[in-house]
């Protein structure tokens, strides 16, 4: 038995204990179903039996089980050295699998066991929503039997790859939302329920057209590892009294932080009213000088030619009342010398830092003007994917949990924004987060060579570099936008024959976080983590 099975075995038993324990299973058809697990030879059998013996008593909850195809074959990562990018080698180094998820959960559990801190899923909810994948697995029908069989075994997974303080979110429609919340309940258990956010979004491309009402909404479950985690947000880092961020109250503003803590930028200095003028209030009618790398400011009459080396200069806005030159600004010269730190410079403009956030419990009803497809089509100039979600709503649900360095991984990644949003929550803070992306490289009208290969991928390299993988750079998110930086490792999920000795030549340990091994340490590594590689006496 290797250590991964086991672990898993130790895992799903556990869970059947509580079960035992909460009365949802008699002790005599837990007792049965514990020895089939402690039997099954993988752990896709494993999770079968414990998914299939599952009764759903505390909810009644009921639905026709649908199990993962059994292979003999061995998944494993290999490098693609294609798509596989490197800008730095002192930044950080982001992941992308392609292929099943539920082959690159079970390959994340070598490394990753207990360490990821976030995961978001935007699972497919939808009839033909997955095509190809599900006309393999699931006889081309993501009806809610298959979404939910599909589900089990990911979310069992996703449990255990979660960091006990780590918490899941995951997105889903109103018609779905009940009966994946019973799911949650069952694979995390009910008392680790922290909210069911309401995402809703105005725009016209979102409205669910469901009969009756317009339906312009969808949920977010949220879940807790555990009571650990659960105790942990709600004390140490107070998880229900962090600041809202403002662009969720019906505006559009980052919330970005100094020295003296968060603030977001609306207004520029100057006074809009035109009344205030250099003939009303000459003293505030002046040019401003900026050093951003010392922070300093200057001044100078508006007039004056001077300038200093080093230093922007920042004019007063022009007054179009037909009798005025110029606007005055809002704060004396005094005032902005002393009170530098609460202006924020940007090129030839200054902004008046908003401090004032309001540290309230976070609202559940999250309203959101931003558009995926929008933010899409900048990194594309075309529409090569339906209704991704907002780069700001990942940004705002990841940046909930207070760890910059916290790993964060999607395994329904479709067009990567959370991958993008990682990227910038760490320019906007300074964080360290890391990303670890996988979804399937499906074949679609407007993706012909596959989502990774057209969208994904492509999407990442042009964030991260600023330029496409052969070497374009003519993309409107590069007029308002800089590179965000870091490298890129993308894998396949490759296959190798079993009891042979090729999963010892083509299985590399380094791309699980292990140093190079020597040969018997080679061996028996692979042996521990990945099924079927040798038969025990006991097979035989």
């Amino acid at each position: 038995m290797t250590k991964e099975i086991k672990k898993v075995k130790d895992d799903l038993i556990t869970e059947i204990d509580k079960r035992i324990a909460d009365k949802i299973i008699e002790k005599t058809n837990a007792d049965l179903l514990k020895k089939l697990i402690e039997q099954a030879g993988t752990i896709n059998e494993a999770i079968m039996v414990a998914e299939l013996g599952t009764t759903y008593k505390r909810t009644g909850f009921h639905f026709d089980k649908r199990l993962e195809k059994m292979t003999d074959t061995i998944k494993y990562f290999k490098k693609n050295e294609k798509l596989s990018f490197a800008q730095d080698k002192n930044a950080l180094t982001h992941k992308l699998i392609i292929g099943d998820n539920y082959d690159a959960l079970l390959n994340l559990l070598i490394e990753y066991r207990g360490n990821i801190d976030v995961i978001y899923i935007d699972p497919p909810y939808g009839k033909d929503s997955m095509g190809e994948f599900a006309q393999m697995n699931y006889e081309n029908a993501i009806t809610r039997d298959n979404l939910l069989s599909m589900l089990y075994p990911r979310l069992v997974l996703a449990r255990q790859l979660l960091s006990d303080n780590g918490v899941i979110f995951c997105s889903i429609d109103d018609r779905n939302q009940p009966y994946l919340k019973c799911l949650f309940d069952e694979i995390f258990e009910e008392k680790n329920f922290l909210n069911n956010f309401i995402w809703i979004n105005n725009l016209k491309g979102r409205q669910i057209l469901s009969g009756g009402a317009v339906k312009t909404y969808e949920s977010i479950l949220l879940y807790a590892k555990n009571d650990n985690a659960m105790n942990n947000f709600i004390g140490e880092i107070e998880f229900l009294k962090k600041e809202m961020p403002l662009f969720y109250k019906n505006a559009d503003y980052d919330v970005l932080k100094d020295d003296k803590g968060s603030f977001v930028i609306k207004n520029e200095l100057y006074n809009t009213n035109s009344a205030f003028n250099e003939e009303t209030r000459k003293n505030l009618v002046f040019n401003i000088h900026h050093n951003a790398n010392t922070g300093e400011v200057k001044f100078s009459g508006v007039d004056d030619k001077k300038t200093f080396s080093g230093f922007v200069k920042i004019e007063p806005h022009k007054n179009n009342d037909g009798r005025h030159k110029w606007h005055a600004w809002r704060w004396s010269k005094e005032k902005i010398l002393n009170e530098t730190d609460d202006l924020f410079f940007d090129d030839n403009k200054v902004y008046t830092k908003i401090r004032e956030l309001g540290k309230t419990n976070i609202k559940d009803i999250i309203t959101d003007s931003t558009n995926g497809n929008n933010e899409l089509q900048t990194i594309f100039d075309t529409n090569l994917f339906s209704y991704p979600k907002p780069v700001k709503l990942l940004k705002f649900l990841i940046s909930l949990l207070d760890n910059q360095n916290a790993v964060v991984l999607d395994f329904f990644a479709g067009s990567g924004t959370t991958g993008q949003a990682v990227l910038e929550l760490n320019k906007q803070d300074g964080g360290k987060r890391h990303f670890i992306l996988a979804t399937a490289n499906e074949i679609t009208d407007t993706t012909p060579n596959g989502i990774v290969n057209d969208v994904t991928s492509k999407r990442l390299k042009r964030v991260m570099t600023g330029e496409c993988y052969d070497g374009t750079k003519d993309f409107k998110w590069n007029e308002k936008n800089k590179p965000l930086g870091d490298n890129l490792d993308v894998y396949d999920i490759a296959t190798v024959a079993p009891y042979s000795d090729e999963p010892f030549t083509q299985i590399d340990e380094t791309l699980y976080g292990q140093d190079k091994f020597g040969v018997n340490e080679k061996i028996k590594w692979v042996c521990e983590n990945f099924e079927g590689t040798q038969k025990t006496l006991e097979d035989k």
